[in-house]
């Protein structure tokens, strides 16, 4: 397994952030936002500059993430509604960027969350969003067509607010839409906020489907609507890590992980917080 950060976790000055990441013995810098822009939205000197800086720091790229597709509204977009095509470019411009930095993934996300999609019994005709699935397949069969054409793979991330939040979601979704460009980001804790267990529950409904991992730790009261990031191994997700761990050595993932540097302790910064998780996250996937 390759172990990373999402770099702007550190610290948007990329220099900077390569250098922590570096240091804390990682090798994978996956990208979101660097300087003033999320990525997607540089020039081509700046992603020459990023390249540049990328070297000298001799890490690999391991995910070009803007948020491309995030909450849409899945009901009342079509293929060729206006805002589709607006995400669309973005896509086509971070797929440029990715073949530049030689990286081999480019995030997506699954567009915003319907609560209810599937039901019985009577539910189908009250609660249930009907057609949203069918219609997610439809919009999402644009991307993927595109990392086909572009020999590409893209990851769809486990959202909080999108249409994939779970592991039976996600391996669905790449079973029905059966490219070999389309793999699952799954983001462990993301999925707990929708009740799921990350092992061996969405585990075993991802197998076979991951193509890249978040990791961070929280504790979630879910009919509060809150979450509070802890450091890695000191919230809800941490009884869950050594198996995940396991398993992922057990079926020999050769992909990245990603430690997503989100917690901040009082009085401290996001960096404070990655170097209070870091060896946690070395010594569970290292």
């Amino acid at each position: 397994m390759k172990l990373g950060v999402i770099t702007d976790g550190i610290s948007r000055d990329l220099d900077h952030a390569l250098g922590v990441l570096t240091e804390a013995g990682l090798t994978q810098a996956e990208f979101q936002y660097i300087w003033d822009s999320e990525v997607g939205d540089h020039a081509d000197e700046e992603i020459d500059r990023i390249r540049t800086l990328v070297n000298q720091h001799q890490v690999s790229v391991s995910c070009i993430s803007r948020h491309n597709f995030a909450g849409l509204p899945v009901m009342e977009t079509e293929p060729d509604s206006p805002i589709f095509l607006e995400h669309v470019d973005c896509l086509r411009r971070c797929i440029k960027m990715a073949k530049v930095l030689d990286c081999p993934l480019v995030r997506i996300m699954s567009c915003g969350k319907e609560m209810i999609i599937f039901g019985s019994n009577g539910a189908q005709d009250w609660i249930v969003s009907g057609g949203a699935w069918d219609q997610l397949l439809r919009l999402m069969e644009v991307p993927v067509a595109i990392a086909e054409e572009e020999d590409v793979t893209l990851v769809v991330e486990t959202g909080n607010n999108s249409m994939i939040t779970s592991g039976w979601l996600g391996g669905k979704l790449c079973r029905e839409l059966g490219s070999d460009r389309l793999k699952i980001l799954w983001d462990v804790p993301n999925t707990m906020y929708c009740t799921d267990v990350p092992y061996p529950d969405a585990y075993e409904h991802l197998r076979g489907h991951i193509g890249h991992i978040h990791v961070k730790d929280a504790v979630a009261q879910i009919s509060r609507a809150t979450v509070d990031f802890r450091p890695l191994g000191k919230g809800d997700v941490a009884a869950y890590l050594p198996d995940i761990a396991s398993a992922l050595r057990r079926d020999g993932y050769e992909g990245s992980i990603s430690y997503e540097s989100v917690y901040r302790p009082e009085e401290g910064t996001f960096e404070d917080g990655f170097r209070e998780s870091v060896g946690v996250f070395r010594d569970l996937f290292g």
